[in-house]
Parts: structure tokens; C-alpha cells; sequence
């Protein structure tokens, strides 16, 4: 691997670190921010610990660092509460405030690409209809667990839980976390496919 790629990574984990940082300080709420920081924190610490062996694509590098800066952020205020989706509600006059959406997006947006590329250069599943699929239906399981958790948290928790569930009052939350996590895997396939195709061709002639 090239002195510019590992520059890149450097630079991506910095930032992460430094956002990570920036989220710890005054928060929410402690225990609100240890709950929506960890998948963040247990991300980078997976990636780390395949980083001698398993090196992925830039471009999964690059969406990872930003999904979790989503996930930091809403850590820092909670996702019912983030300041600019509340402008955004006040502005418009929406009945909630849906960065719990981008995040529950994202959830499907981003790692779509990890999935992608662990099935194929694994020799799991070959390109084509199946693999989209594929990768649609394990982004979307994965999410249908993290709603598990949100649940079996809030049980546990009580009422300390509530802003990690995050519901806001809305009937259709969980259903609608699950499609917008659907929906971005579908999406992050549409419009990356051709260029993760030609990152992980790359890696194959380095081999």
C-alpha cells in the first residue's frame, strides 16, 4: 500500500478521533451518549484490528469515517434534539425532528459498501441481481437488530432509555427506521457499484 493511502487513512481516523472528541465534551446526556457513540467506537476499533490483514477500499474507509460522525453527532445532542434538524423542523413546521432518519439511513447507506465488498472479494456471492440483493437484505436485518437492541435497552433503561429509543411520539418509527436503512442500501449500490467495482479491481492487480 502507497504512502497516499495510508496518508488518506491517517487523515480519516484524525478526523473521526478529533469529532469523537469534540462529541464527549457536554453532551446530551452521558448515558445517551455512550449508547449512540458505541457502534461508532466498536466500528473503528473492528477496522483497526483487520487493518494489518483485511484493508478495505478507500471509498468503504471514507463512508465509514462519515457514518460515524453521523452517529457522533447524534450522540452529542441525541438525535431528537440535534439544532439544525430542529431549525429544519421550527422552519417547516414538521412534527419531529428526523436526524434519527439520516441516521437510520446511513445505517444502510454505508455499510451496503462493507457488505459489498466482504461478499466479494470473500468469493461468497459473484456480481450481479443476487449480490444487490443480497447485500439490500443483510443491511436491512442488520438494522431490524439494532431496533431490537433500542428495544431491550428501553426495557432495561426505563425512562433513561427514551432518547436513545428516540421514538418522539411517532406510531411508525421503527417500521420507517427499517425502510430508510433498506432504501439506503439500495441507493448507496445504485450510485457506487461501478466505482467500488473499479477500487476493488485495483486491489486484485496489486495481489
Amino acid at each position: 500500500m502507497n504512502d497516499k493511502k495510508r496518508r488518506l487513512h491517517l487523515v480519516l481516523l484524525l478526523i473521526v478521533f478529533a469529532v469523537c472528541v469534540w462529541s464527549l465534551i457536554k453532551p446530551f446526556e452521558y448515558f445517551t451518549w455512550i449508547l449512540e457513540a458505541a457502534p461508532a467506537i466498536a466500528g473503528v476499533a473492528i477496522f483497526a484490528a483487520l487493518y494489518p490483514r483485511f484493508r478495505f477500499t478507500n471509498l468503504v474507509y471514507i463512508l465509514v469515517a462519515v457514518h460515524c460522525c453521523i452517529l457522533l453527532i447524534g450522540a452529542k445532542y441525541s438525535y431528537a434534539e440535534m439544532p439544525l434538524f430542529n431549525w429544519i423542523r421550527d422552519e417547516f413546521g414538521f412534527a419531529r425532528n428526523n436526524y434519527d432518519k439520516v441516521g437510520h439511513f446511513a445505517q444502510g447507506f454505508m455499510p451496503a459498501m462493507i457488505i459489498r465488498e466482504v461478499l466479494i472479494r470473500k468469493n461468497i456471492v459473484k456480481r450481479g441481481a443476487w449480490l444487490f440483493f443480497i447485500v439490500v437484505c443483510i443491511a436491512l436485518a442488520f438494522s431490524a437488530f439494532y431496533e431490537f437492541v433500542e428495544w431491550w435497552v428501553s426495557l432495561a433503561a426505563g425512562s433513561a432509555g427514551d432518547a436513545f429509543l428516540g421514538t418522539q411520539g411517532y406510531v411508525w418509527d421503527t417500521q420507517s427506521d427499517m425502510f430508510l436503512a433498506m432504501s439506503g442500501a439500495i441507493l448507496s449500490q445504485l450510485l457506487f457499484s461501478k466505482l467500488h467495482d473499479a477500487a476493488l479491481q485495483n486491489i486484485e492487480e496489486q495481489v
